[in-house]
């Protein structure tokens, strides 16, 4: 549901996946790390955030210090306000954007890591009602930092925000984009509608980006043939995964899988 751990103690670098959102903070130092195919550094008073379902391997921990805090959607979102919290101004993002933030005030940042740190080792009363609200301040600052620093302003809608995550975790049963509006309420036209106001492109053009996003983690970070990773993500002839890999990126599964960080 919820962890918090000392980026100092953490021992094991090894890629990793997990179902949960994370918020990395360095107060000292720097700290380096892969997010999917990207190479990351903090310095001090800087936080990125990590959208579940990306993979990220720590590269080096012993040059800083600072916080990697992790929890669930169902556990931050109780809201539809809280579900537009962690995705404004591209927090948690869905598009391979790890934006690394200043932040102006650290102080209140790191205060707030280290309360969470301690109720999370002596669970008082509502402990987890009261790391929630901790959560939103911290994103808060952060979201502050970034306007004031000069980042635009990004708020996106709920539906959009669902249907993101409704493709995500749906990859191998590859829905068509009506079957999608129909599960989740709306209409194609709806769903196009939102696409192009919060990216320029139509819904279906969303899809193929996250498709195109997740087979790259797969060829990165997976030990899998070509042919089980298009099957993972709804193809049910690789030839025609191939193609449209190559249609998108200008180069084959095989290419870029041969690119591979590890």
């Amino acid at each position: 549901m919820i962890a918090i751990q000392k980026v100092e103690t953490i021992a094991d670098l090894t890629p990793k996946r997990i179902k949960k959102y994370l918020f990395l903070w360095c107060s000292e130092g720097s700290i380096s790390l892969w997010v999917d195919n990207k190479r990351l550094t903090l310095t001090s008073n800087q936080v990125v955030t990590i959208t579940s379902g990306q993979y990220h391997c720590f590269i080096d921990t012993r040059q800083g210090k600072g916080y990697l805090l992790n929890f669930t959607l169902e556990y931050i979102c109780k809201t539809e306000k809280d579900i537009e919290l962690i995705f404004q101004n591209s927090l948690f993002c869905h598009f391979d954007h790890n934006e690394i933030i200043t932040v102006n005030n650290p102080t209140e940042l790191v205060q707030q890591l280290q309360k969470i740190e301690q109720e999370l080792t002596d669970k008082p009363f509502q402990y987890l009602e009261s790391i929630h609200s901790r959560i939103e301040l911290l994103l808060f600052e952060v979201n502050r930092s970034k306007i004031a620093n000069g980042g635009e302003i990004w708020k996106p809608d709920t539906l959009f925000l669902q249907f993101l995550e409704f493709v995500r975790n749906n990859f191998e049963n590859n829905f068509p984009l009506t079957e999608i509006a129909r599960r989740l309420h709306s209409t194609e036209l709806k769903l196009t509608e939102l696409a192009k106001q919060h990216t320029g492109k139509t819904a279906q053009n969303v899809i193929y980006g996250l498709i195109i996003s997740e087979a790259k983690r797969k060829l990165l970070y997976e030990k899998k043939s070509i042919k089980e990773i298009a099957f993972d993500l709804g193809f049910k002839d690789p030839y025609y995964f191939s193609k449209f890999f190559k249609n998108h990126t200008a180069i084959s599964p095989s290419e870029f899988q041969n690119q591979s960080i590890f």
